[in-house]
């Protein structure tokens, strides 16, 4: 039988677990942004490393695809395109 201690206990570590998901949360909307923001100021050549990254993670021939790779993958190409959002365009 669970004593009003053990409930107790038990809501908490959801209530612990959901305020650390949220911590992490944070911390990658952070670091995807200040990712975006270095990527802006980098060289073409890497540029092009970090999509070439993005296929070198995809399934191989015979492979089963993940999801969660493809959707990896997929979402590094994606912070490269929105770094060229904020890349500086040559006057003309």
């Amino acid at each position: 039988m669970k004593t009003p201690a053990d409930q107790n206990a038990s809501t908490e570590v959801p209530v612990a677990m959901e305020t650390e998901l949220e911590q992490l949360r944070v911390r990658v909307i952070a670091l995807e942004n200040l990712l975006i923001a270095l990527l802006a100021q980098a060289p073409e050549r890497q540029l092009a490393l970090a999509r070439e990254m993005a296929a070198y993670i995809t399934p191989r021939a015979g492979a089963t695809p993940h999801p969660l790779t493809l959707r990896a993958a997929d979402e590094m190409l994606s912070l490269v395109d929105r770094a060229g959002q904020f890349r500086a365009q040559p006057p003309g």
